[in-house]
């Protein structure tokens, strides 16, 4: 199993990123958003590179978003293709929470 590591990094006031790396390949996978409120933000874009493709990675940093909302109390606006799939795929399991952590509300 792949060992991954996941940090958050803020870039400004606005804006941030989930960082995923794993030791010993060169590279880092991403996961970008932008705080549209104190309670809401919107995940922008999933990023892995080639070197780490196939490990989970993309996988392990939506993971975390999810992590993070729990935790955090905000919701989440799916303007990445690849969380909309995720999202859209876990809401119809009923024993699922994701439903809760996700909005479409700008603000």
């Amino acid at each position: 199993m792949t060992d991954i590591t996941i940090t958050k990094e803020n870039i400004d006031a606005r804006h941030g990123r989930y960082v995923a790396r794993v030791a010993g390949v060169e590279g880092e996978g991403e996961l970008t958003f932008t705080r549209r409120s104190e309670t809401v933000i919107s995940a922008d874009h999933t990023g892995v590179p080639e070197a780490l493709s196939g490990r989970g990675v993309a996988k392990a940093l939506y993971a975390f978003l999810l992590d993070d909302a729990r935790e955090s109390g905000f919701r989440i606006i799916p303007v990445c293709p690849f969380v909309r799939k995720l999202y859209e795929r876990q809401r119809r399991d009923p024993a699922s929470d994701v439903e809760r952590l996700f909005t479409t509300a700008r603000s």
